[in-house]
């Protein structure tokens, strides 16, 4: 009798032993699932940004402990000129345009940046400060990494010091760009090079900003911006009603602008974006390219 109680309680108690493994089994794998999710959504944050996108999982490790994200709204001024950053910023669905303001207050941009780009290059060029401002243009969210951090992990050399140069070059080619149209182009072909540069950079047809501030964008007066977003609306390429700007017809916007808009695009498309998701050549740029004689011969046009 007292040999069956003793296996009893043995029994009892393998048994008890047996609940709290598979508990502690069961806990132990819905902690590494919950770690394992929050990473994953970590990373398809860092998605939203083409070039975080493209460093390597050791390097994102690197920089996690830092990483952190941020909504701006329009108009927030992530930096004056001549001030000093803290962090560097990586927009994923916002828009900043770095400007430039004169003493007597006019301002013009002079690139702008979105989810192909960062703001701060100096922090990791080693100038430390611009004598630009850097202004959101279209409210969204961004990664703030503070910029010892990115100094730190630039000065290891690898695909986060590639890739930053390799967006700088782009950059340059944009600011370049920026001057040649601005001093070369009309007001209707800037404002398109501008609608066309935001929309690429939110993949979303409408904008939320008004006519003043986009005549400071552009660097022209407000009433010339009023005349080309009308004949814009006019021509049913977009719709405008107080401050929302819907781009309706896209490719007949890329038949209105300059060739500046695909300068800057083949540029970053060439240097920064994945070749997989570069954005493809429209008919309407195709078709200014090619002489009309031949999409008339091959039927393309009727």
């Amino acid at each position: 009798m007292q040999e069956t109680q003793v296996a009893l309680n043995e029994t009892h108690h393998h048994t008890l032993a047996n609940l709290r493994y598979v508990r502690y089994s069961r806990r132990t794998t819905q902690i590494g699932l919950e770690a394992s999710m929050f990473k994953s959504a970590e990373r398809q944050d860092c998605l939203g940004n083409h070039l975080l996108k493209s460093l390597s999982a050791e390097e994102l490790a690197r920089l996690r402990p830092g990483l952190q994200h941020t909504t701006l709204t329009l108009g927030h001024v992530i930096y004056e000129s001549g001030g000093y950053l803290d962090y560097v910023y990586f927009p994923t669905t916002c828009v900043v345009s770095c400007l430039y303001t004169m003493h007597d207050g006019s301002t013009a941009e002079m690139a702008l940046a979105g989810n192909d780009g960062v703001i701060g290059i100096a922090l990791f060029l080693g100038g430390s400060t611009t004598p630009h401002r850097a202004v959101v243009a279209i409210g969204g969210d961004a990664i703030k990494i503070p910029a010892r951090m990115i100094q730190a992990e630039f000065a290891r050399g690898g695909q986060l010091q590639h890739i930053l140069l390799r967006y700088t070059q782009a950059l340059i080619t944009q600011i370049s760009q920026t001057a040649v149209c601005n001093r070369l182009h009309s007001v209707e072909q800037r404002l398109c090079r501008w609608l066309l540069l935001c929309h690429d950079r939110v993949s979303a047809p409408e904008i939320l900003m008004t006519q003043e501030y986009i005549a400071n964008m552009l660097g022209g007066r407000r009433e010339s911006v009023t005349v080309a977003a009308g004949h814009l609306q006019d021509l049913g390429l977009i719709h405008y009603s107080r401050g929302h700007i819907t781009i309706l017809d896209q490719e007949g916007l890329e038949m209105m602008v300059c060739e500046c808009y695909r300068v800057v695009e083949d540029e970053l498309d060439r240097l920064v974006r994945p070749s997989v998701e570069s954005k493809p050549v429209s008919k309407a740029i195709w078709r200014r390219q090619v002489p009309i004689g031949i999409l008339l011969f091959c039927g393309i046009l009727p």
